[in-house]
């Protein structure tokens, strides 16, 4: 069952899991048995639900759905104009810097134009292990907080592997060997990036809400054995 974050009568906010996709689409590389998050909800709830925004299939966290299609533009405003904030927890490799932005253009979802990309960082707690990770001796990690103030594919990912901090469990812009050692230390392939909080005024009640969403379980187990300081 999906743990459901907000609800009123007209959106709900859900903790979208690791490894599922918003909604099926053309770019997306979709298995036959595959539910979307979309089909999710329906089969919960029975009634159709209208993603307002998105989240890679690989990262977790709050996804806001309309109840009512025509309450969806609405929403989507408030993305547009940056009403919206949103607030992620990463896993990265190494120690980053304390806080810190990073204003580095990205690919845009035809992969040809590059578009202006900005993100804010804060290191919130660090840790080491005793364990090898080519070319090291010990593995360093680093926990942040990460505010994007525009809305890129890929965004953080992108922006972090560019400062040389990239996300753990990132099979397309982490480190492999930081990867392969959470697989056979920790039994653990999901990626650490995470939706958890979202920040807005909402343009029909004209209420302010602030919503978190709970960690998924591999990151208390990463609490358990990186001991962050």
């Amino acid at each position: 069952m999906l743990e459901v974050c907000f609800e009123d009568d007209y959106i709900i906010a859900v903790n979208k899991p690791n490894n599922v996709l918003v909604h099926h689409s053309a770019m997306a590389r979709n298995q036959s048995d595959e539910k979307s998050l979309v089909q999710l909800l329906f089969n919960e709830y029975q009634l159709p639900f209208y993603p307002i925004h998105r989240l890679d299939r690989k990262t977790s966290g709050i996804i806001l759905c309309a109840k009512h299609k025509e309450h969806v533009t609405a929403f989507q405003e408030l993305f547009i104009t940056n009403q919206i904030q949103k607030r992620y927890w990463g896993l990265v490799r190494g120690y980053i810097a304390k806080s810190g932005k990073i204003d580095t253009p990205v690919k845009g979802r035809d992969a040809n134009t590059h578009k202006d990309a900005l993100t804010y960082f804060k290191c919130l707690k660090t840790a080491e292990l005793n364990i090898p990770v080519h070319p090291y001796e010990n593995a360093r990690y680093s926990l942040v907080e990460l505010t994007p103030k525009t809305g890129r594919l890929h965004q953080l990912r992108i922006h972090l592997n560019k400062i040389s901090h990239p996300l753990i469990g990132d099979p397309k812009y982490g480190d492999r060997f930081h990867n392969r050692m959470f697989i056979s230390e920790f039994k653990c392939e999901d990626l650490f990036l995470d939706a958890k909080e979202i920040h807005f005024k909402h343009p029909y009640t004209l209420e302010n809400h602030s919503i978190t969403a709970k960690l998924p379980c591999h990151w208390h187990e990463a609490y358990l054995y990186l001991n962050f300081t």
